[in-house]
């Protein structure tokens, strides 16, 4: 199994080069080919699950894991001029494992958010969504109108190469079939806006578009996209479907989210895989009461500190942070807020990366200072570096257990976070409270001393620096029993320390 990461690249990479190079590639994807399915099993042709043994992660093609990503705005498949191939390459090379998307129900105007060159946002002419376009002209963003009880085939094309192509690179899709309008602008342009449909359909206001009344015909719309999409989609296992994004905001009903849920059961229920149901909470933190039984995901925006997992970790099913910006260009945020969150018991990061763009699918744009959230191939190294880190563990072992934790020095602007098997291994986390506060303090060195109540034996430590991925300081330590003391090296900003008995 420890080559099924470096097998789905060098397939991804092979996809992608030229045709006179693709003769020589063939030859050296094929041959461990029929061994890696050996390897893999049964388990390669299961969509990903949470884990039987320990579901507040994931199982994929035979192994545990944890989601780890920096990706694009959303816009992939929808948008026309957006080089998805390249843009998956980037994530696969970059060793992240997940990317989420939108489909076409909602899309944003150029500028909203103050977002510079938003894939959510194509061009005039280059929208595509799942509903073809009728012959009668009049859409504001260019082109015809949008024809609701007709499938644009030209659209489910693309998103299955979308979908295939990161199968190809290791990265798992989080599909997203709605999103609210938070304002006029984004419902002026959506497909279901009967100012932008033949059928005479959505002859509503923004916020009762998601709902089981009031919606002006399109809750069978929405249905009928659920079913469309599960049916293209059956063979992936790549693949979890999100309810709808931000559903706390523009009208969104409970009520309508858990008919949706029914919907997509119902599509795969004569079908041989099934696939994850995510459901977006809340932007930072809530308690989940009466979850809907069909959700095995729960995600929540922009959750720092990482409270959310806290306080639902009894559900026993996976707490993913998959949106997060919102807070400057900085690294820092993001990178903290990563750490705190998956060291906390998360298993799902997804950071929004605005050096996305068409034209720089390779994640190399230079976005100005007044973006709203960050992203750059630094920061996707920074990300690896956590990847890494937690899949360096046993990890469906491991629980939070920050009281077990002795904090002798530490600085009193820093947090702690911990995962431990107790006895075995430890996962610690130590970085700002308020990281958008210390990216502004003059840099400092600065050292922390933890002590671990272990029973004898010999123990190792690693302290990794989250910045550049080096192991800083590595020591064993013969201990008799008791009270283990652990003196950090000099670091700036935050440091992880892994702690394993030999």
């Amino acid at each position: 199994m420890k080559y099924q990461s470096s097998f789905s690249l060098s397939v991804c990479r092979a996809i992608s080069i030229s045709l006179g190079q693709r003769l020589v590639a063939l030859a050296l994807v094929l041959a461990p080919l029929s061994a890696a399915f050996m390897a893999l099993g049964a388990d390669s042709i299961k969509p990903i699950a949470l884990h039987p043994d320990n579901p507040h992660y994931f199982h994929f093609r035979g192994k545990p894991t944890v989601l780890i990503t920096s990706a694009e705005h959303y816009g992939a498949v929808l948008n026309l001029d957006f080089d998805f191939r390249k843009y998956l390459d980037t994530l696969a090379k970059d060793g992240l494992n997940n990317t989420r998307t939108f489909s076409g129900a909602y899309v944003e105007p150029l500028g909203a958010f103050r977002i510079a060159r938003n894939t959510l946002a194509p061009d005039q002419n280059r929208f595509i969504s799942p509903w073809a376009r009728s012959n009668v002209p009049g859409y504001p963003n260019g082109g015809n109108k949008f024809d609701l009880t007709q499938w644009d085939e030209v659209y489910f094309k693309r998103l299955k190469d979308f979908v295939a192509h990161a199968g190809r690179c290791g990265v798992v899709v989080e599909f997203v079939f709605f999103c609210p309008f938070y304002e006029e602008s984004q419902w002026k342009l959506s497909p279901q806006n009967v100012a932008n449909n033949v059928n005479g359909l959505g002859d509503v206001s923004r916020t009762n578009v998601y709902t089981l009344d009031h919606n002006g015909g399109l809750l069978a719309v929405h249905e009928a996209l659920v079913r469309k999409v599960v049916a293209e989609l059956k063979d992936f296992d790549n693949l979890m479907y999100e309810i709808c994004n931000e559903p706390y905001f523009g009208g969104v009903t409970m009520a309508w989210q858990h008919r949706i849920a029914e919907v997509i059961v119902e599509a795969e229920k004569g079908l041989p895989n099934k696939h994850l149901i995510t459901q977006n909470i809340a932007n930072g933190k809530a308690k989940i009461e009466n979850p809907q039984p069909a959700v095995s995901v729960f995600n929540f925006h922009y959750a720092h500190p990482p409270d959310a997992v806290g306080i639902n970790y009894h559900l026993n099913k996976v707490i993913g942070d998959n949106e997060t910006g919102f807070r400057g260009t900085n690294d820092l945020a993001y990178r903290v807020e990563a750490w705190d969150f998956i060291l906390a018991g998360g298993a799902l990061f997804n950071n929004l990366d605005y050096s996305f763009v068409a034209g720089h699918e390779d994640g190399t744009f230079v976005y100005p200072a007044t973006q709203p959230g960050g992203g750059n191939p630094g920061f996707r190294r920074q990300m690896k570096t956590l990847k890494d880190f937690i899949h360096s563990f046993d990890f469906l072992r491991l629980k939070p257990a920050d009281s077990a934790l002795e904090i002798v020095t530490l600085d009193a602007r820093t947090s702690a976070r911990m995962l431990a098997e107790p006895g075995k291994a430890y996962a610690i986390y130590l970085g700002p409270k308020k990281p958008q506060e210390a990216v502004k303090e003059k840099p400092q060195a600065r050292h922390a001393t933890l002590a671990l109540v272990l029973p004898a034996g010999t123990y190792r430590s690693e302290w990794t620096n989250p910045l550049t991925g080096k192991t800083d300081l590595a020591e064993d330590h013969r201990h008799s029993g008791g009270r283990l003391v652990l003196n950090s090296p000099s670091y700036r900003d935050d440091v992880a320390l892994k702690v394993t008995k030999r």
